[in-house]
């Protein structure tokens, strides 16, 4: 299965940009399509994106499309989400995982969009 780890999330301005990773330590991570999905303070889970086995075929929800961007190499085990004109309402804890629901998620990485 997948062991995946986020990393890259910080403090950020609004309309200012970040790049999360997520590392899978596991051999399968080719066999999944992946998604992100995130939480922000007192809500539940939400999905963001989501991306084929190969890499191909990219889905996003309304509230980020056109700023945010997902992609993945497989040769490093690596997802990716770029997150350009990000707003406070983007605050939340950012997961990659094996489907919309969460599933398979790692230990999260924060992001704070604020003044």
């Amino acid at each position: 299965g997948v062991h995946m780890v986020e990393s890259g999330g910080g403090l950020v301005q609004p309309g200012g940009s970040l790049r999360l990773s997520c590392v899978d330590s596991g051999n399968t991570f080719a066999n999944y399509w992946i998604d992100w999905v995130r939480q922000a303070p007192g809500k539940g889970l939400e999905w963001v994106a989501r991306i084929s086995k190969d890499g191909e075929r990219t889905y996003y929800a309304y509230s980020v499309k056109g700023r945010f961007t997902i992609s993945r190499d497989n040769a490093k085990n690596t997802l990716y989400l770029q997150m350009n004109s990000l707003q406070t309402e983007d605050t939340a804890v950012y997961y990659c995982a094996t489907d919309m629901l969460g599933t398979g998620r790692g230990q999260g990485t924060q992001v704070t969009v604020s003044q």
